[in-house]
């Protein structure tokens, strides 16, 4: 068994700064190193390795340094190492990197590839789904647990719900994230050891004869000006004092801040009302791909369908929804009161379950023959999964994770991106129509639905679809849902491994009952178990946007922080005066929280008491 693994070498991001006269991000003096994710992807080759022979090569795409990352790769146990090193591949985007990285791979034959579910510096995830288009084969993406046998894979991936066990034919591609293997830790003798072994280099010639199709050239995204995000936050820190008189000064504060009278202390504004039906304009529509989760429209699409609105007006067009699934017709009346002035609907018993190939396919197909302006999907797990599919299918430049939309005065959509751990937004333009990007939950507000407005729906073929090339062997449902109620929360709880474990959960759940809020958690909390990874807040799981937000007992690394920048209040409780949660917050406690929280819960249950009876 062959196979390889693609890495990436970022810069460690906490260290990474951002000058403001140059308007460049500084790197000078920053160390790199191999991205956490590939890392995961690597030692779970060389496991493969020991368990079921296989034979694992190492590809990256990078300067002359990046040489470093393959040598640790080498040192883990990787076999053997190919660098794509060329100033032609100089500011490639994901589109470019992956057909570079396809067309390296195709040089030989691989039983499995394996990602990192994505790069710490971007965030996209694209490029995984990007090279298996390219490739033709399937992929599966978000992969926790691996299983190789008589030329299958079976594999556990997490979803938005919970998580599916497929099973998928060989080759194939999946991107893999925490717990899918032990990490490894190479030691000093297998460093100087690895430093020896060859590394095969390969320029652009090597992969194609038109080299114009890597770098910038190849590139339909660019970076334009980028800019810092300068969090505007109260940072007041009560501490060396009664519990009590600390949390006094809290509910003083929540109350200025308009929490108990019901005004919204986010960032949300009211939605603009949906307005009569609207036509294509000169440009195409703005397309909204619908996300369905537990029998409903997924908040994130009726917020995008409110920003596409907006769009749309001001461009002179409409919105249309694209809906792929089996069953899903009835979801056509919601998508049409919260703006959707069409609804391109693809119903079919094989589109029940979700499948990349198939889900792609289809999109694929209406755009090419329907040629909208822009397509916008939500950044879930599966919206990321088919618009990076898309995206290699026809060859489009895509933008992950914005955080905002415009449209410049070239009739251009800029798509606001955060990069580097969320402290730097690089607005993107792209060269290629229709435009394409994900959007994070909690960035956009729903318009005013309105009920009356009749569904306009167009029927997607689906007659010559075939049959899935990856099948669900069985799918896992979070019965709590609580990951789907912190896309559009008002109040959210969240906890940190400071809370010492899952049993002392109580006192904390009970501060959440009283705003009726869920709870929200680290990684690390989500990576021991003691609450499920669908409510991860952070790099690596979910943005949010609540209007109030409790961060109990959580250091505040950026890694999570980056998740709550849209938040209108924040709360901390930490026993730690130092934790770089106070400096993200309007409002923190130093204190133990097994102390604080009674005494809070008790003061929020008395001042909403008063609140009832005026």
């Amino acid at each position: 068994m062959k196979v390889a693994v693609c890495i990436k070498q970022v810069p460690v991001v906490s260290m990474l700064k951002f000058d403001n006269e140059s308007r460049r991000v500084v790197r000078e003096g920053v160390p790199s190193e191999v991205n956490p994710f590939d890392v995961l992807a690597l030692s779970l080759a060389v496991q493969l390795k020991e368990s079921d022979s296989a034979e694992v090569a190492v590809y990256t795409m990078g300067p002359p340094q990046a040489r470093d990352a393959l040598v640790q790769a080498l040192a883990m146990g990787a076999d053997r190492a190919v660098h794509l090193n060329d100033r032609a591949f100089a500011g490639s985007d994901t589109l470019a990197t992956a057909r570079a990285l396809a067309l390296a791979l195709q040089r030989e034959s691989f039983d499995l590839i394996i990602c990192g579910l994505n790069s710490v510096d971007a965030e996209t995830g694209q490029v995984g789904p990007e090279v298996a288009e390219m490739m033709g084969i399937p992929q599966v993406t978000g992969v926790r647990h691996l299983q190789l046998s008589g030329g299958f894979m079976t594999a556990r991936r997490i979803t938005d719900e919970g998580y599916d066990i497929v099973e998928c034919p060989l080759p194939a591609l999946i991107t893999v994230t925490e717990e899918v293997a032990p990490e490894i830790y190479p030691n000093r003798e297998a460093r100087e050891a690895a430093k020896a072994k060859p590394i095969v280099e390969l320029t652009a010639a090597d992969l194609a004869e038109d080299t114009s199709v890597f770098g910038l050239e190849g590139s339909p995204t660019s970076v334009s000006e980028i800019y810092t995000i300068e969090p505007n936050r109260d940072k007041i820190v009560s501490g060396d004092k009664p519990v009590e008189e600390s949390v006094a000064e809290l509910v003083a504060y929540l109350e200025k801040r308009g929490v108990f009278d019901g005004d919204r202390t986010g960032n949300e504004q009211a939605g603009v009302a949906r307005g009569p039906r609207r036509g294509v304009g000169n440009m195409g529509a703005m397309w909204v791909v619908a996300d369905i989760i537990a029998g409903r429209v997924r908040p994130v699409t009726l917020e995008l369908l409110g920003r596409a609105s907006e769009l749309a007006s001001q461009m002179g067009t409409c919105v249309e929804a694209v809906l792929i699934g089996g069953g899903v017709d009835e979801y056509c009346a919601t998508l049409t009161a919260h703006g959707a002035d069409r609804v391109h609907l693809a119903d079919a018993p094989v589109l029940e379950r979700y499948d990349t190939d198939l889900y792609t396919s289809v999109l694929s197909d209406a755009i090419k023959e329907r040629q909208p302006y822009a397509v916008l999907f939500s950044a879930t797990m599966r919206g990321r999964d088919l618009a990076a599919r898309v995206a290699g299918r026809l060859k489009l430049g895509l933008t992950g994770d914005c955080i905002g939309l415009e449209i410049d005065d070239e009739g251009r959509m800029v798509q606001l991106k955060p990069a580097f751990g969320g402290n730097i937004v690089a607005p993107i333009l792209s060269t290629t129509r229709p435009y394409m990007a994900t959007v994070r939950p909690g960035m956009h507000t729903p318009v005013i639905k309105d009920d009356n407005i009749e569904p306009v729906i167009s029927k997607l073929p689906t007659g010559a679809l075939g049959q899935p090339r990856v099948k669900i062997l069985e799918s896992v449902t979070d019965e709590s849902l609580e990951g789907v109620e912190l896309d559009n929360a008002r109040v959210i709880v969240a906890v940190g491994k400071g809370v010492g474990g899952p049993e002392n959960l109580g006192p904390i759940r009970e501060l959440a009952a009283l705003f009726d809020a869920p709870l929200g958690a680290t990684r690390d909390v989500t990576e021991l178990g003691w609450l499920p990874r669908q409510i991860q807040i952070g790099l690596s799981g979910k943005s949010v946007s609540p209007d109030l937000y409790f961060a109990i007992a959580l250091r505040g690394a950026f890694n999570h922080t980056v998740g709550i920048q849209k938040a209108g209040t924040i709360v901390a409780i930490n026993n730690v005066g130092r934790s770089p949660i106070f400096q993200a917050a309007d409002f923190g406690i130093i204190g133990d929280y097994k102390k604080v929280l009674p005494v809070l819960v008790e003061a929020l249950k008395n001042r909403m008491r008063w609140a009832a009876h005026l």
